[in-house]
C-alpha cells in the first residue's frame, strides 16, 4: 500500500506517514521498482495504534518505546501502565493548576467595581484606589 492509501485508511495526512516512517515509528518499507514506499496492511493498525496513544496524551517517544517492546513479541501492558499512571498524574497537576488559575480570574473578576463610574487604576493593577488591588 503506498502513502497516500495507508494515509486514507488510517485517517491521517501523507505527511504524518512520512513523518513517523523518519522518526522510527514505521519501519521504512520496501519500496517498488518505481521507488514508491509499499507498506504492508499491518501499517494501519500501527498507525492507529500511535494515533490513540497520542490521544491519550504520550509522547512521541514514549509510544515508540510501547512499540518497541511490541515489536519484539513482549507483552507492552506493565510499561504501558507506568506511562499511563504518570499521564494521570501530570494531568491532576494540570487539573489544579488550572483551578487556582481560575480561582485567581473569580477573585480578578469580581474585585472589579460594579456600580458607578470606574476610576483609573493605580499603575501596576487592574483596580481603583480604594478597591483590592490585585496584582498581575
Amino acid at each position: 500500500m503506498r502513502v497516500a492509501e495507508l494515509a486514507a485508511a488510517a485517517g491521517v495526512p501523507r505527511d504524518t506517514v512520512r513523518y513517523y516512517e523518519r522518526t522510527g515509528l514505521l519501519a521504512p518499507p520496501p519500496r517498488t521498482s518505481g521507488g514508491y514506499r509499499s507498506f504492508p496492511d499491518s501499517a494501519v493498525e500501527r498507525l492507529r495504534f500511535i494515533q490513540g496513544c497520542q490521544r491519550l496524551g504520550l509522547r512521541l517517544k514514549e509510544i515508540g518505546e510501547l512499540l518497541s517492546l511490541r515489536d519484539t513479541g513482549e507483552c507492552p501492558c506493565e510499561p504501558a501502565e507506568a506511562l499511563l499512571r504518570r499521564r494521570i498524574a501530570e494531568i491532576d497537576e494540570e487539573t489544579a493548576r488550572l483551578a487556582t488559575l481560575r480561582a485567581d480570574l473569580v477573585r480578578m473578576v469580581d474585585s472589579l467595581p460594579d456600580d458607578g463610574p470606574c476610576l483609573d487604576p493605580e499603575p501596576g493593577t487592574w483596580c481603583a484606589p480604594g478597591k483590592e488591588v490585585t496584582r498581575c
